[in-house]
């Protein structure tokens, strides 16, 4: 259980190996996604929230409502083109996602963030690789360049997960 909601796990060993592209990203993406979630598996809201030294402000929590503001953003503002804000962070207080959890509501940040993930599948799913989208400075970006940019952010923050993890409880392989 994770936020209330039971995530089936997808094995490495499941991630086709001789796919086509597109079925290749998307397992690709749901298998950093589910990294993500068992880095903060069993784990308590306070443990979720512990920092990872000062002065950053990195927490696993933290890292969760980022990648629910970070899917919403490629994909339902940049992709689809919807005019949605972001959940956590805004122009006034830029890095909110990852610095206003001391009280956050984990069960809400999970999901949130689950919650985003399958808005943007259902985004993903309806539409062509070549298919493209405007980020908000303007520049066209396509769903191909997003989905190898969102398993590229996934990846970076899943090593700060490990990292945060370790730090909790010592556990170095969740």
């Amino acid at each position: 259980m994770i936020g209330g909601h039971t995530l089936p796990l997808m094995d490495y060993d499941e991630i086709p190996r001789t796919g086509d592209e597109r079925s290749t990203l998307l397992a690709y993406l749901e298998w950093q996604r589910e990294t993500l979630a068992r880095k903060c598996a069993g784990l308590e809201p306070d443990q979720l929230r512990i920092r990872s030294v000062e002065p950053s402000t990195l927490s696993l929590l933290g890292l969760v409502r980022h990648m629910a503001d970070v899917e919403r953003g490629w994909f339902r503002r940049t992709l689809a083109g919807e005019d949605v804000a972001d959940r956590y962070s805004s122009p006034d207080d830029r890095d909110g996602d990852f610095d206003n959890v001391d009280t956050a509501d984990a069960d809400e940040a999970f999901a949130s963030w689950r919650d985003e993930c399958d808005r943007a599948d259902d985004i993903v799913s309806r539409r062509a690789l070549d298919a493209t989208g405007r980020h908000r400075t303007g520049r066209e970006v396509s769903m191909r360049w997003i989905l190898n940019h969102m398993i590229e952010e996934y990846s970076r923050h899943n090593g700060h997960a490990d990292l945060l993890r370790e730090r909790i409880d010592g556990t170095t392989d969740a």
